[in-house]
C-alpha cells in the first residue's frame, strides 16, 4: 500500500504535465517537447525567488506558474504561431532548440549540481497503515484539486465547452463558426503553466537542476501516448496509472522498471492505436 501511495505521489507529476501536453497537442497539434524544461525552470524559479527574494514556496507556487503562463504565451505569438501552417516537424524541432537553450544558460549560471530546496511541511501524517510525509500528501492532493479543476472548467462552463472543442475536434468547431485562433495563444500558455506547477511541486522533491525535464519528458510523453493523444481525462488517469506501475515496479521487478511504461505503451498502442481514450483521428 506505501507503494502505490509512492506511486500516486509520482503520477501526480506525471497528471500534471501530460494534461498540458495534451491540450496544447489537441489545439495546436504541437508535440511540445520544451514542456520538460518548463517543468525544470518551475523548479529553479521556486529556487530563486527563495535564494535570492526570500519568498517562500506558498507564494513561488503562485506567482511561478503565472510567470510561466506569460512566458508560454509571448513564446507562442513570436514562435510558435509562424510555424503553425508548416510541418508538425518545425515546431518540434523548435521546441527541441529551445530546451536545450533553457537547459545551456542555466548550467552556465547554476552549474549542473543539484540544488536543494527545503520541504515547506516537514511533518508526517498517519494514514493507519503506515506514516507519510505530510508534504507528499500535500503534492498529491494539489495535483488532483488542480485536474478536478481543470475538468470542471473544461465540461462544465461555456469556455471550457469551447476550448475542449477545438482541442479534441477543432474543424468541426470551426465550422460552427467558432475562430478557434483566438484560443489557441491562451491554451499554450495554461499547458506552460501546469509545467511550472508541477515545477514548483517537485523542488522540495526531487533534485533541482537543468536536467531534471530531460529526466521526465519522455516518460510523459509516453504516458500522452498511452492515454490517447489529445484526450485531457486519458492524460490524467495515464498519469497517475504510470506512477503506481512505476512504483510497483521498483519493488517487485527492479531490472525493469525503467522500461515497465515503455512495455506498456507498446501493450497499449498494440491494443488501441489511439491509446486508451485516444481517438483514431487523432492519428492522422
Amino acid at each position: 500500500m506505501q507503494q502505490v501511495f509512492n506511486g500516486l505521489v509520482s503520477g501526480s507529476f506525471y497528471a500534471l504535465l501530460a494534461l498540458g501536453l495534451a491540450v496544447i497537442f489537441g489545439m495546436l497539434g504541437v508535440v511540445n517537447f520544451a514542456h520538460g524544461a518548463f517543468y525544470m525552470l518551475g523548479a529553479f524559479g521556486a529556487y530563486i525567488l527563495l535564494t535570492e527574494a526570500g519568498v517562500n514556496f506558498w507564494l513561488a507556487l503562485v506567482l511561478v506558474p503565472l510567470a510561466l503562463g506569460l512566458f508560454g504565451v509571448i513564446l507562442e505569438r513570436l514562435l510558435i504561431r509562424r510555424l503553425a501552417d508548416l510541418d508538425p516537424l518545425y515546431n518540434f524541432l523548435l521546441t527541441f532548440g529551445l530546451t536545450l537553450i533553457l537547459q545551456d544558460l542555466l548550467k552556465r549560471e547554476y552549474g549542473v549540481q543539484s540544488q536543494p530546496y527545503p520541504p515547506p511541511i516537514s511533518a508526517t501524517l498517519d494514514l493507519g497503515l503506515f506514516e507519510y510525509p505530510a508534504y507528499q500528501v500535500f503534492v498529491l492532493g494539489c495535483s488532483i484539486v488542480v485536474c478536478l479543476a481543470v475538468w470542471f472548467v473544461l465540461s462544465r462552463t461555456r469556455v471550457g465547452m469551447i476550448v475542449r472543442a477545438a482541442t479534441e475536434r477543432p474543424e468541426l468547431t470551426r465550422a460552427f463558426g467558432i475562430d478557434v485562433g483566438r484560443w489557441v495563444t491562451p491554451v499554450f500558455g495554461f499547458g506552460v503553466a501546469l509545467a511550472g506547477l508541477a515545477g514548483v511541486l517537485a523542488a522540495p522533491m526531487r533534485a533541482v537542476n537543468p536536467l531534471m525535464g530531460a529526466d521526465l519528458i519522455i516518460t510523459v510523453f509516453a504516458v500522452v501516448v498511452i492515454g490517447g493523444l489529445g484526450s485531457t481525462f486519458g492524460s490524467v488517469l495515464a498519469g497517475f496509472l504510470i506512477g503506481v506501475v512505476g512504483s510497483l515496479g521498483n519493488l517487485y521487478v527492479p531490472a525493469l522498471s525503467q522500461t515497465l511504461v515503455f512495455i506498456l505503451m507498446a501493450a497499449v498502442l498494440l491494443w488501441r492505436p489511439a491509446g486508451l481514450f485516444g481517438r483514431e483521428e487523432a492519428l492522422t
